[in-house]
């Protein structure tokens, strides 16, 4: 009797992607897949002290582990989904999307301080356009730093004096069960990176395993608020690294709502709206033509320019 070969998943190495990784693996295992689970460092391990700014490649988190897969090194690739660029390599498909944690961001803070709560001219740590972006729209006094290492090293470098407080994925304290002092910060004030608290499973477009790794792993009411949320950042010509934030929320029915922002990364500018209806890929490119016609094509193209 032949042994089948356990199937292998790629994932980065840090805490949380391998609390992620290995959520995916027991569920792959009750299934009844066989999982070897295998670590590859990425760009953004390569480059720990860079600004996420200062690299500007949409795939840092993900390029190496789809060399990977299309080598046939692994198998599967676990991410978290708002890393994952809105055009994946040729080859490469999104199996499955897994079920979201809450999206929301959290500020996190000795003193538990909200953002409207933080002392003026405070200092708050993040490498995120998007979120400096919201910050200063709503708070322009505010002194945004940079800050880069994993969850535990970013909270260490803020209890030692970096900043008064830090923005985090209210999704990634969770999975590493993290109990810091923090305030979740509503979505009028700050909308999430598309895909936030959910997870991408990414494997070669008709691998044999495809089918069984979608059905042990895809939420569909998470996949279709991602499938809108990604297909409004694509038309943005957006990548990972621009201040657009989203949210999808998919009914009972099978109606979908989704709110999105662009903003400049001064706070200054900022472009929002929310449209419904059935369809991802139509309300997702309906709510990027209403944010373009508002002038949110002004701060996307400033920032490439800048880039460029």
């Amino acid at each position: 009797m032949s042994v089948r070969q356990p199937v292998v998943l790629g994932t980065r190495g840090s805490k949380l992607a391998l609390v992620q990784a290995n959520a995916c693996a027991e569920r792959l295992r009750t299934s009844g897949l066989a999982v070897e689970i295998r670590v590859i460092k990425t760009t953004s391990e390569h480059r720990p002290n860079t600004p996420l700014s200062v690299i500007d490649q949409r795939d840092v988190f993900t390029r190496q582990l789809d060399e990977a897969l299309l080598r046939g090194e692994i198998d599967l690739a676990v991410h978290s989904a708002k890393d994952v660029p809105t055009e994946v390599p040729q080859g490469i498909s999104l199996a499955a999307i897994t079920e979201r944690h809450d999206p929301s961001d959290v500020l996190v803070s000795g003193e538990g301080y909200d953002v409207d709560g933080l002392p003026e001219g405070a200092v708050v740590a993040t490498s995120s356009l998007r979120r400096r972006a919201q910050l200063l729209h709503r708070r322009s006094d505010l002194r945004i730093v940079e800050i880069r290492g994993n969850v535990d090293t970013r909270i260490r470098k803020m209890r030692e004096g970096a900043a008064d407080a830090l923005v985090l994925a209210r999704a990634g304290l969770e999975r590493l069960g993290l109990d810091v002092p923090h305030t979740v910060i509503p979505p009028e004030i700050m909308l999430p990176a598309v895909s936030q608290g959910a997870l991408a499973v990414a494997t070669l477009e008709g691998h044999p395993q495809q089918g069984a790794i979608r059905e042990a792993l895809n939420y569909e009411p998470t996949e279709k608020e991602v499938r809108a949320e990604r297909t409004m950042l694509n038309a943005l010509e957006g990548g990972c690294r621009v201040p657009v934030g989203a949210l999808g929320k998919s009914s009972n029915r099978s109606e979908l709502s989704l709110q999105g922002i662009v903003a400049s990364p001064d706070g200054a500018l900022h472009y929002s709206g929310e449209v419904t209806g059935e369809e991802p890929e139509e309300v997702g490119g309906r709510l990027a033509r209403d944010l373009l016609e508002q002038g949110a094509g002004v701060v996307l193209a400033e920032i490439r320019e800048v880039r460029s």
